[in-house]
């Protein structure tokens, strides 16, 4: 089972503060202990929301917003993608990840990713699951550069 453990934002990364040399070695130390067990896919932290851009739908079109974007405590700062055996694994996982001093009210959340297999069969045609086959396959062996 995959999940995606999301940090938010706060003020300070939302200000583009970036994170002090303690709290790099404990998030370090964090991924290492995650890339040892054999459950990392995927980490990473990401800039403020000035540097993004939305995209809103309406009325069938489509229209790109730049940030920044307002409430800081629903964005998101970082993100871990993990490989676990079932949803209380994921969360001794995030419950692990190091927290800065301060930071109370900031939190993650752990969100199941949705897995081919979890379609029942009669969703899929025989060629819509060849095609995600295909795709699946491309991804745990990108081309080299």
């Amino acid at each position: 089972m995959k999940f995606l453990i999301v940090g938010k934002a706060s003020e300070e990364t939302e200000a583009g503060a970036l994170p002090s040399q303690e709290l790099v070695d404990n998030m370090t130390a964090f991924n290492e202990s995650l890339v040892k067990a054999g459950v990392l896919l995927a980490a990473e932290g990401l800039h403020p929301s000035s540097r993004g851009a939305r995209i809103a739908y309406s009325g069938g079109k489509a229209r790109v917003i730049d940030g920044p974007f307002a409430e800081a405590k629903e964005l998101i700062a970082g993100f871990w993608l993990i490989q676990v055996k079932s949803r209380e694994e994921a969360l001794e996982w995030a419950l692990r990840v190091p927290v800065p001093p301060g930071h109370d009210g900031i939190g993650l959340d752990v969100w199941q990713v949705f897995d081919p297999s979890d379609m029942p069969e009669t969703s899929l045609t025989p060629e819509t699951a060849q095609r995600h086959a295909v795709i699946r396959a491309t991804l745990d062996s990108p081309p080299e550069p």
